[in-house]
């Protein structure tokens, strides 16, 4: 059998004006409210570019991709940056399969290095 995997948990590393925000584990139904709470809390608090990370995201739910869809949504209508740092093929394969991955401002693999 495989080993559990991690327990799910958000890691946040603030830059002055720039925040970025990783999900470890799996982003779906049970879990995206606390990723969506955590968003919420630092765009309150005055953060102006909102990166997710979905490196370490190891499932993604179409719970998951509505909620980025809505932040990205959010974020063009209030004038704050939302980026996404790219994830495993796998869940990179859910913005393939619903045709959204194009209409996301998803960094360069080069781009989510120095950004990290």
């Amino acid at each position: 059998m495989p080993p559990d995997p991690e327990p799910f948990h958000c890691e946040v590393d603030p830059h002055r004006g720039a925040v970025h925000v990783r999900p470890v584990g799996e982003l779906d139904l049970a879990t995206v409210p606390e990723v969506d709470a955590q968003l919420n809390e630092l765009q309150t608090a005055g953060f102006k570019q909102l990166t997710l990370d979905l490196g370490r995201v190891c499932f993604l739910d179409l719970t998951g991709l509505r909620m980025i869809l809505e932040w990205d949504a959010r974020s063009r209508a209030d004038g704050f940056a939302f980026k996404l740092i790219p994830g495993s093929p796998t869940v990179q394969r859910l913005f393939d399969l619903t045709g959204t991955r194009e209409r996301l401002d998803f960094l360069e693999a080069s781009g989510a290095r120095a950004a990290a």
